[in-house]
């Protein structure tokens, strides 16, 4: 990919390497980190991932973490949210049940999530992010589709050099690490920034983008899981290359819908748009069990607790939900869920509570559960929660206490002050 006869960047310090310079390091700053490629200068899409994010944020937070394997998650039955660099060179990953990750790895740290904290970090990157283009499409907390085409003239400078500036903005301001990936659409630009992690930066450029295709697994495109990959390899197609050879019609034939995606991700065509932010249509709590539960008054102290922490995060995203839902899952793995409408979206913790409350109470009659969860959507800006209800004249009396307890808690911690009913909960 790389051409030493080209223009280049510094990653570490951001220095401009001039058309000619064949320098293996930085002239500013001695780094070796430097980036050439024959089309540095035309590249305006980009995929933007921070690095085993949840863990990174507790390592910034904790230095003595910084050596150490770390697994953010539940407990024996729970699953890995995040594995940072250390533990992933013992096999753990996220995904994989707590009680095999600590197998490969009993050294390590684990730790609960804290996704208000995460949720903070995620906003301060998606700020930076914001600031350096208005095109911006999160697809997660820790990622996002940026488009800087036409910004050349207000950051001065290329695209790639705009892109290693953010992420040294990101790195000094916030004390994470990401990893970018820079091309020609999104389907390009998403696998480039998985082949230098972490901290790293990876171009695929029309030139090259066919043949490295070719070489890739078909799992490697989007949307292809494990059913539709097993079915492709039973048709004697493992990796891209054999679907470059084969026409899209034939290809729809075979596979419907799906089969035009093949067709032309195979050839490194996606002609989808960075679409700006999306609507967040969703804020969810829920905790797995490490025995089943299906006494009714522990499912109720639990629920509080989760009522807790999704006004938590409620609060954290500045939003407040009008549609409330109550997830449970069974001994078997039977997932059942009940919701309902408020008059008003809330953001208060009583309220939540109260809200799912009956629709627990409907289904914890005997039955064994291993997972509770409440989750809130419907969403509306925070200064519009819980107005003044003549019905419910308790509601003001609930957010001035509830307000007294988050500043307690801002200043002491979470668990500076709690109430009664949240006591002897296992989670």
């Amino acid at each position: 990919m790389a051409t030493p006869d080209l223009a280049g960047v510094c990653r570490e310090c951001g220095h401009v390497l001039p058309a000619g310079d064949e320098s293996v390091r930085c002239p500013a700053c001695a780094s070796p980190r430097l980036i050439r490629h024959a089309e540095l200068n035309s590249l305006t899409i980009a995929h933007l991932d921070c690095d085993a994010f949840y863990a990174s944020v507790e390592k910034r937070d904790d230095p003595s973490l910084r050596d150490k394997p770390v697994l953010i998650g539940g407990g024996r039955r729970g699953v890995v949210s995040a594995a940072c660099y250390v533990a992933r060179l013992y096999g753990c990953r996220s995904a994989m049940p707590m009680f095999k990750a600590l197998k490969l790895c009993p050294n390590a740290v684990v730790i609960k999530p804290d996704m208000a904290k995460y949720s903070a970090a995620g906003n301060e990157v998606r700020r930076l992010m914001q600031e350096t283009t208005p095109l911006v499409q999160p697809l997660s907390i820790d990622e996002a589709f940026l488009d800087l085409g036409g910004t050349e003239k207000l950051h001065k400078g290329s695209p790639a050099h705009t892109l290693v500036l953010l992420a040294q903005r990101i790195e000094r301001q916030i004390g994470i690490t990401v990893s970018v990936g820079l091309s020609y659409n999104k389907f390009l630009a998403k696998i480039a920034s998985d082949l230098d992690k972490p901290r790293g930066f990876a171009i695929i450029g029309r030139q090259e983008a066919r043949e490295f295709l070719a070489a890739q697994p078909v799992s490697l495109i989007w949307g292809v899981g494990q059913a539709l990959q097993a079915r492709l390899v039973k048709d004697g197609i493992t990796h891209i290359g054999h679907l470059q050879h084969m026409a899209e019609r034939d290809l729809v034939t075979r596979y419907g819908v799906m089969g035009q995606r093949l067709a032309q991700f195979s050839q490194g065509i996606d002609l989808r748009r960075v679409e700006p932010e999306r609507e967040t249509k969703s804020i969810s709590a829920e905790t797995t069990f490490d025995d089943d539960i299906a006494d009714p008054d522990e499912l109720k102290r639990i629920l509080w607790r989760l009522s807790e922490k999704l006004a938590k995060r409620l609060k954290a995203a500045e939003l407040a939900g009008a549609g409330i839902t109550l997830k449970l899952k069974t001994s078997d793995f039977q997932t059942i869920t009940r919701s309902k409408r408020l008059d008003s979206p809330t953001l208060l913790a009583e309220r939540l509570y109260r809200t799912a409350l009956p629709l627990l109470e409907r289904e914890a009659t005997g039955t064994a559960f291993r997972l509770i969860g409440i989750g809130a959507s419907g969403f509306a800006a925070a200064d519009q929660a819980d107005p003044p209800d003549l019905v419910d004249q308790d509601r003001e009396r609930q957010k001035k206490i509830e307000g007294a307890m988050d500043a307690v808690r801002k200043k002491l911690g979470d668990s500076a002050i709690l109430k009664g009913r949240g006591f002897g909960a296992k989670r």
